[in-house]
């Protein structure tokens, strides 16, 4: 298999926490990221990934630098997996995930730059579930499984 990218940084979301926290490793199973406070919620999305192509567009279009973990993602990766369609399978790390949606758009967006949530109305992230659990850190490689 060949590598399409790698993962950059990691979040989770904590209870009490006012923004995402950044972590490594993160540990999921069938249920989402172990730890977070939306483990057990619809599996369909409990995981968010993002690329830095999303931060790059508002950086180059608005002039709108968003700190990395901004948009709400779990794992920030340097590859644009958004034209991959539902079904779609990655394994990162020792987990596979399925692409189940792209990501919606949320109000909070709108908070930086009122401009963003339009910007990225299509290039926001992708939900996906777990379908392989499994070990994911900062550097870890990112394959389309066949």
């Amino acid at each position: 298999m060949q590598s399409l990218g790698t993962v950059i940084k990691l979040f989770i979301s904590q209870k009490g926490e006012s923004g995402p926290v950044e972590t490594s490793p993160i540990y999921v199973d069938g249920k989402g990221i172990i730890d977070d406070k939306h483990y057990g919620t619809p599996v369909e999305r409990t995981v968010l990934i993002s690329s830095l192509q999303s931060y790059a567009m508002a950086q180059e279009q608005l002039d709108v630098e968003m700190p990395h973990g901004y948009l709400g993602e779990n794992i920030l990766i340097d590859y644009n997996p958004y034209h991959l369609p539902a079904g779609s399978r990655l394994k990162i790390g020792s987990a596979v995930f399925e692409i189940t949606q792209n990501c919606t758009l949320c109000n909070h967006l709108s908070k930086l730059d009122k401009r963003i949530p339009k910007l990225l109305k299509d290039d926001r992230g992708i939900f996906a579930k777990v379908v392989e659990a499994g070990k994911v850190n900062a550097g870890d490689e990112i394959y389309l499984v066949e």
